[in-house]
């Protein structure tokens, strides 16, 4: 995106990226942040027209070299504080390095991060359990002992005697328990009068039992917590441990985003900034802590209850949650630090739970295939069926599944953050105010579409009211995939992605922009700016869908199968994408469309399974061994893949499935060439499919 304006030809104008929401582009010549936020169209808040007054504007400036962005960020990029917002920090405050963006101009590159609360609109985390019921085969249990007060004729410590009360209560004679426990033993013991529940953490039944937490009477409250620590999201399920249920749920957006919005980007940050690789621990383990106190608030339990958690993730996220530097996982051979299941006491993770608290990882399978898959497997089982499942968590990094219970295999593939509609010149995370669904007529080239936050579609009665306090800001990931495909059914784009230029002298909503063309989906007016689909956004889509085939094909020529009988889409993106629409981009392989379904949020499902039993723990530590893993990056026939798949929807799959249910545009065929008689037809018939 360039801005117009009277600059110089000959100067080049700072570039600005916006963070979480991936808004990016030029600034113009004594424009504000604010300025270009809002013509850029990223989301920030004021409610004082710009006078420094309301502070909802509040922007922090990253600082270092983003080698994915080709520029240095500095504050220095910015002008000097001016006199309204050093009042505003005289009077209200200004946190460290935060900025009023209706006040700072921009003078140089910068990477601007956008807190939270200086969002005016936030962004829905979709990454929800869905409760699912599971087998419970607990690792902690509440025995409430009687113990012996101490007599000076047989003297004894208080812990010895509590070990001998849960001796003869449980018939374990081996007793440990970490220093957390024991320096608040003895307030506890006599706070109970000498009646108390003991709290055990037992990995296995041959492991002596840990003892966690001493509490005074009878009290069997457990409780854990459950965190699928994804690129994009953090989502964490407060879990009651006696049963499985899920008490609450919270997600929010990474933080890590600020220092890159893929994987790749983080690696680059942690090799180019020298605490760089803390930073980020630093962030994701605050991150999991506010989820922890967000999901304790809404079931009226103490962060300090949580006594056991469960952590999924991908290897970079892995890493960096651990506080291991991920920089080997940016060059080949991709070595991870530990591939291993961990259980480790949640402290040294710096999680504010109770003190003793455990924390188990799940292991990862490969450099590139983590946790996270690891639990999407455990939670899908795969391995239990006949039937072959190709299995995709979609998202920044695809990773994939491919198998049954003779053979598993896995890969990853680098789709990017495209398909969650940022680095598209209109898109933005899912938020209120975003297209989550586009329907295009074959005949007007209009778009119908429908909002995040409003019921009607765009065409309905009641639209812009139901619009009127979000507005129409963008277009998220599912909304970007269906418009692309509408464009391919409706002739605007042909199978190549190129738009049909002869439809810019027939119709207002597809427009020349220089050498290039774009789709209008909803032109600018009442305030509202143009939102629209640019060659450069269908090449960014078909990048990250190829990529995403290319790394499907891969397994399953490694299988040494040319179909499939089932495909499972998991994630919070893959839960609200129509599998209709990711058959027509040629996403996934072609399937009979009612078996491509949504999986929902696997990881996280996983993740609560391997909180809640001891054998799923040992299930999925046993299944990583056996996955054969498939490195994209070095797997010569992926690029051929890739190539293929870069059409819509495959160059040389015919997908006779998907044909089954919707008529495809032939190769080479345009609207301008189909007679009106074919047009009215293919209406008909779309009108009928939907």
């Amino acid at each position: 995106m360039t801005g117009s304006g009277n600059d110089s030809e000959n100067t080049r104008r700072p570039k600005v990226v916006f963070l979480p929401d991936g808004v990016r582009g030029e600034a113009r010549a004594g424009e504000t942040l604010l300025g270009t936020a809002r013509r850029l169209g990223a989301d920030i808040d004021s409610a004082c027209g710009g006078r420094g007054i309301c502070g909802r504007c509040q922007v922090s400036v990253m600082e270092g070299t983003f080698a994915k962005e080709g520029i240095t960020s500095s504050p220095d990029h910015l002008s000097p504080p001016t006199e309204a917002e050093q009042k505003y920090a005289r009077i209200r405050g200004l946190a460290p390095g935060r900025r009023l963006s209706c006040q700072a101009r921009v003078t140089g590159d910068v990477v601007i991060d956008v807190p939270v609360e200086s969002r005016l609109h936030r962004q829905l985390v979709r990454k929800m359990d869905e409760s699912l019921p599971i087998a419970v085969d607990p690792l902690i249990r509440a025995v409430a002992v009687e113990v012996a007060p101490p007599d000076l004729h047989e003297p004894s410590s208080d812990f010895a005697r509590l070990a001998l009360a849960v001796e003869e209560e449980t018939g374990e004679d081996t007793l440990s328990a970490d220093l957390p426990v024991l320096t608040g033993l003895q307030r506890g013991l006599r706070a109970g009068s000498w009646q108390v529940t003991a709290v055990l953490h037992q990995r296995h039944e041959r492991d002596a039992p840990r003892l966690i937490d001493v509490r005074p009477g009878f009290d069997e409250r457990l409780y854990g917590l459950a965190v699928d620590i994804g690129s994009t999201t953090i989502a964490a399920h407060l879990v009651d441990l006696h049963d499985g249920s899920v008490l609450a749920s919270a997600g929010c957006m990474n933080p890590q985003i600020r220092f890159g919005e893929d994987l790749m980007s983080r690696v680059s940050w942690a090799m180019m900034n020298e605490n760089g690789a803390q930073e980020m621990t630093t962030a994701v383990r605050a991150a999991i802590n506010d989820l922890a106190r967000t999901v304790c608030e809404r079931a009226r339990v103490r962060p300090e209850q949580i006594l056991d958690s469960a952590f999924v993730g991908n290897p970079v996220m892995h890493h960096l949650f651990l506080g291991i530097d991920p920089r080997e996982l940016g060059q080949a051979p991709f070595p991870l630090a530990v591939a291993e299941a961990l259980e480790l006491p949640a402290r040294e993770l710096d999680l504010a739970f109770a003190p003793a608290a455990r924390a188990y990882i799940l292991p990862c399978i490969a450099g590139h295939v983590g946790a996270d898959a690891a639990a999407v497997i455990l939670a899908e089982a795969p391995h239990e069926r006949e039937d072959i499942s190709l299995i995709v968590d979609v998202g920044t990094n695809a990773e994939i599944v491919l198998g049954n219970r003779e053979r598993l295999l896995a890969c990853s593939s680098p789709t990017g953050p495209a398909l969650e509609g940022a680095q598209i010149s209109c898109g933005q995370r899912a938020a209120p105010g975003a297209i989550e669904r586009v329907r295009i007529d074959p005949e007007t080239f209009r778009a119908r579409y429908k909002v995040i936050g409003a019921e009607p579609w765009s065409d309905e009665p009641g639209f812009e009211e139901a619009v009127k306090t979000t507005g129409v800001t963008g277009i998220c990931g599912s909304g970007i995939i269906e418009a692309i495909a509408e464009m391919y059914l409706a002739g605007i784009i042909d199978e190549s992605g190129r738009f049909n230029a002869a439809l810019a002298e027939r119709t207002p909503f597809v427009k020349k922009r220089g050498r290039d063309l774009s789709y209008v989906l909803r032109p600018a007016g009442d305030g509202m700016r143009e939102i629209a689909i640019t060659q450069e956004d269908v090449r960014a889509v078909q990048l990250a869908k190829a990529a995403l085939h290319a790394g499907c094909k891969l397994l399953m020529e490694a299988y040494g199968i040319e179909t499939v009988d089932r495909i499972r889409l998991a994630g919070a993106f893959g839960a609200h994408i129509d599998p209709l629409y990711a058959l027509i981009l040629g996403m996934i392989p072609d399937c009979p469309l009612e078996n491509v379904t949504a999986a929902g949020n696997a990881a996280g499902t996983g993740a609560r399974m391997a909180l809640c039993s001891r054998e799923a723990r040992d299930t999925v530590e046993a299944l990583v061994k056996r996955i054969e893993k498939i490195e994209t990056a070095v797997e010569p026939r992926f690029q051929e893949h890739f190539v293929a798949a870069m059409a819509f929807p495959h160059a040389s799959d015919p997908y006779p499935n998907l044909r089954r249910h919707i008529r495809l545009p032939e190769p080479g065929s345009s609207r301008a060439q189909i007679p009106e008689k074919e047009h009215r037809r293919r209406r008909r018939q779309r009108q009928r499919q939907r």
